[in-house]
């Protein structure tokens, strides 16, 4: 009997914070591919994994531009699919740029653009080079091949001053569920999380958020665990969309 197909997962948008708990997480069940704009993004995390046993790989791709996405995929595909006969698992979306607080009559085309460019133009460059690969994966990947997106409270609500992020943000859900609808019948879990509230990543380590109480800010690491869960579900129970908040979060 052939040994069973060993699978991969690829994780766009890493950095210190949920892009790195994420890596951590799936590179337990497979190797991983980290992508993101510059090296300084992945470079550390690929260290951390291979230091504790684990396969990276880092390429840098800005998720934006559709000629920089097929120049990293062809370079996945060759290393990951063609070298060593891999089937992609799990591709991540955790791309969100674009955030900014300003006021409607002060924004510009410009910030409106860069939500739109990182977020929805960048999920559909990014799920056109992934899905073939995860459609191909159906019939022997241990768990249903998954295509899990990252959105924020402004994938859900467009609140005072959020008005360009919250443009990026609604529309990446809007995509995420007719690629669910599209192809969930045919064995490929898309489900959007919605990551709403303050995450406990470095840069925000001055925010007083909720009064400071403990586990006020959402982890990064508990975020990951509940991807992996999302993952693992079995097709009779897909999730399409999951909200996650401190237990002391409004909403």
């Amino acid at each position: 009997m052939a040994p069973p197909k060993a699978f991969y997962a690829i994780i766009a948008g890493v950095g210190s914070g949920t892009g790195r708990s994420l890596a951590l997480r799936f590179a337990k069940a497979y190797p991983v591919v980290l992508l993101a704009r510059s090296p300084s993004s992945y470079a550390d995390i690929v260290s951390e994994i291979k230091q504790q046993g684990g396969e990276a790989l880092g390429v840098s791709a800005d998720t934006s531009d559709p000629a920089a996405v097929a120049s990293a995929f062809e370079t996945i595909r060759a290393e990951m699919e063609g070298s060593r006969g891999l089937g992609l698992a799990a591709a991540v979306y955790n791309v969100g740029a674009g955030f900014g607080i300003k006021p409607f009559l002060e924004t510009t085309a410009s910030d409106l653009d860069a939500s739109l460019n990182s977020n929805p133009r960048g999920l559909f460059n990014f799920a056109q080079s992934t899905l073939p690969s995860l459609l191909t994966s159906v019939p022997t990947s241990p768990h249903p091949p998954s295509l899990l997106i990252t959105g924020a409270t402004a994938s859900v609500r467009g609140s005072a001053r959020f008005g360009a992020f919250a443009a990026g943000k609604f529309a990446v859900r809007a995509l995420g569920q007719s690629l669910a609808r599209e192809f969930g019948p045919r064995g490929v879990h898309v489900a959007h999380v919605v990551v709403d509230g303050v995450i406990d990543i470095p840069r925000m380590s001055g925010f007083d958020v909720n009064g400071g109480v403990e586990d006020g800010k959402i982890s990064p690491d508990a975020i990951a665990e509940s991807y992996w869960h999302l993952h693992t579900q079995h097709r009779s129970s897909f999730t399409q969309e999951l909200d996650l908040r401190p237990y002391v979060e409004k909403f």
